[in-house]
């Protein structure tokens, strides 16, 4: 417990102490009734002054509609009307139930807190006497070679130069299995060194790094509110004041009427139905509880490693019927190997070596396995990068570079046919790159991609989970994408898109789904950013995939584990099912609770339980949304 936890719980315990004297001794017999007033205003103040505080502060400021000033008009008159008891009660309840949710916040808020650990406090560089010095992360610029020592966390983005251990990479991507790393394996910040000591040349500043994006994820997750959340707020605004009202009429109107037909005002018992009225229309229950459900969701969501940016993406996952994917790197490892050379009338270790160069310049894992065949076949260990010039990236198509006053073009049939030359097809499944050497056709290069392990297994998931219609939208060749499609039973495949027919045909998918169904895309590339942005939920690969993926995203999935698409559904259900179950629960509660307070039925005990109770079990209830683990 916190201190203020602690300091709330002793008032508690004071006030239910002061109560228990105060009735048990016959003060009203002895000292008379005066005295015993007094004598009870002392536990009531004991633990009402801030809820008082709050009243007050809330009248001078012109917006008095809250539960703090319920509480202090329904006490303050009970005590005036003489039930005392009532009066602390109802006081001391409220803080029990106050505490309890405070409680309950901290839970949710240390289920985070782990991953809030991720964030390094120092980095270490070596001083020109070989010894280590610590620095502020954010001094440390790209680059820089920093040292991580075993169980130290490693603070920024970057790749091994020396060393190799294990690492830790639970806290970002909920897998408790440790990741093995070694000279030329990229790292991200936030992992723990768990064995060796690593050197790590840094590739990101310190604010761009994974840790630093991760945390900014999770600090702003709270400002994007679910449509049940507004809701909330908004009938509150209504419903407050609608319900004082009620109870100033309740107090005045029935006394008047009995007066004008002859009979007794019985001020006081009107009086006493109006406070109880007021203390069960306290909306405590649904104020607190629904945040904290969502709150509790995202939080259990953050701690197997999928990301939500805001209650109202989680909100809108529940409602996911159809989910299209990218494939490379999504459905697909996105690590190539070259697999065959076909149809060239050159070497074969010549033919890879211009590819290779042409390629040289681009990020795409293509390239990587274009650069790591030729240097395994020729024997090389490096590219004459000098050769080459005027590099043009085509998207969707490929490359077109200069190397050695050659025309180089490196890519698919499209861009074949765009240069006037006319391709070879490939018999084989696998990813084919094209190569024209000064417009004539040089041959092809067969590159295969491997499905990732869990990746047929998603898809199963994800119909248990009631998605009703899965789509792979991809770039590549259409005998590879109905390769991967009928391999992982996927049931519809757009293949050879550009990134606009991408987002072309996830408008057609969006035109096609129900009123209350939601569709959401995977994807982890750059050309992936405008169709994560475009459909109703953007899912991002977060360990492989690009910062413009993650950015245009609201849900990352940090292990890039596509099994986790189903389990971030089942979170979001579980948790707007509870959402649902206490608005219903604490609405019906408070409705029949307020006809028999108006009635005379229910006293100020119901009362309590109407706020408190209903408070303290809808609360309990949205603690389960924390419990994601066996989902």
């Amino acid at each position: 417990m916190t201190r203020k936890q602690k300091k709330m719980l002793i008032r508690i315990l004071l006030t239910a102490a002061l109560v228990i004297i105060l009735v048990l001794l016959p003060i009203k017999e002895i000292w008379g009734g005066w005295l015993r007033f007094g004598l009870f205003l002392i536990p009531y103040f004991l633990i009402g002054y801030d809820i008082l505080r709050k009243a007050a502060k809330s009248v001078i400021n012109r917006q008095p509609f809250d539960e703090c000033f319920l509480m202090a008009i329904a006490t303050i008159g009970a005590i005036i009307l003489g039930e005392y008891v009532e009066g602390v009660a109802v006081m001391l309840f409220y803080q029990i139930g106050e505490l309890f949710q405070s409680y309950a916040v901290g839970k949710s808020r240390r289920s985070i807190s782990d991953l809030m650990d991720i964030r390094p406090d120092y980095a270490n560089i070596e001083g020109e006497d070989g010894h280590l010095e610590q620095v502020d992360p954010d001094e440390v610029e790209v680059g820089t070679i920093i040292v991580v020592q075993p169980g130290e966390k490693i603070p920024i983005d970057g790749v091994v130069t020396e060393g190799a251990s294990t690492l830790n990479t639970s806290a970002l991507t909920g897998e408790s299995l440790p990741r093995e790393v070694t000279s030329g394996d990229e790292v991200v910040s936030g992992c723990i060194n768990q064995s060796g000591l690593l050197h790590i040349k840094t590739t990101r500043e310190f604010g761009e790094s994974t840790a630093s994006k991760i945390l900014e994820l999770v600090e702003n997750s709270g400002m994007k509110k679910a449509r049940s959340e507004n809701f909330i707020t908004k009938f509150a605004r209504v419903y407050t004041p609608a319900v004082v009202y009620s109870a100033v009429a309740l107090a005045i109107l029935p006394p008047i009427v009995r007066l004008l037909m002859g009979l007794g005002g019985d001020w006081s018992t009107w009086v006493m139905r109006a406070l109880t009225f007021l203390v069960i229309s306290c909306p405590c229950a649904l104020v607190v509880s629904i945040p904290l459900s969502f709150f509790g969701g995202i939080g259990g969501a953050s701690r197997e490693g999928v990301l939500v940016k805001g209650s109202v993406y989680l909100e809108e996952l529940a409602n996911a019927k159809i989910v299209a994917f990218d494939k490379t790197g999504t459905m697909t490892r996105g690590v190539f190997e070259v697999v065959g050379v076909h149809h060239t009338r050159r070497e074969e270790t010549e033919l890879l070596q211009m590819a290779a160069l042409a390629e040289s310049y681009s990020s795409h894992p293509i390239s990587k396995s274009l650069q790591k065949a030729y240097f395994e076949r020729s024997g090389a260990s490096t590219l004459d990068l000098n050769s080459v010039r005027n590099v043009e990236e085509l998207s969707g198509r490929g490359v077109v570079a200069d190397i050695d006053g050659h025309k180089v073009a490196v890519g698919n049939d499209k861009l074949m046919r765009q240069e006037g030359v006319e391709p070879i097809a490939c018999h084989h499944i696998g990813t084919v790159v094209h190569v024209a050497i000064d417009g004539v056709y040089e041959g092809h290069i067969l590159i295969s991609d491997i499905i990732k392990p869990h990746a047929a297994e998603a898809i199963q998931a994800l119909k248990k989970a009631g998605v009703t219609r899965t789509v792979m939208l991809t770039g590549d060749s259409k005998t590879v994408a109905e390769s991967v499609a009928s391999t992982l039973a996927i049931d519809e495949v757009k293949s050879e898109l550009l990134p606009e027919d991408k987002v072309n045909q996830v408008e057609a998918l969006l035109e096609t789904k129900g009123t209350n169904e939601k569709l959401a895309f995977v994807g982890d590339g750059i050309n992936d950013a405008p169709v994560l942005a475009r459909a109703d939920i953007g899912i991002a690969m977060g360990a492989l995939g690009s910062d413009a993926a993650i950015e245009a995203a609201d849900i990352v999935l940090m292990d890039d584990d596509p099994l986790k698409i189903a389990k971030a559904i089942r979170i979001s259900r579980k948790c707007l099912r509870i959402v649902y179950e206490n608005i219903y629960f604490a609405i019906g509660v408070k409705l029949i609770c307020l006809v028999l307070g108006a009635l005379g039925i229910a006293n100020m005990w119901l009362a309590i339980f109407a706020d408190v109770g209903v408070m303290v079990i809808a609360v309990l209830n949205a603690i389960r949304a924390l419990n994601v683990k066996k989902l």
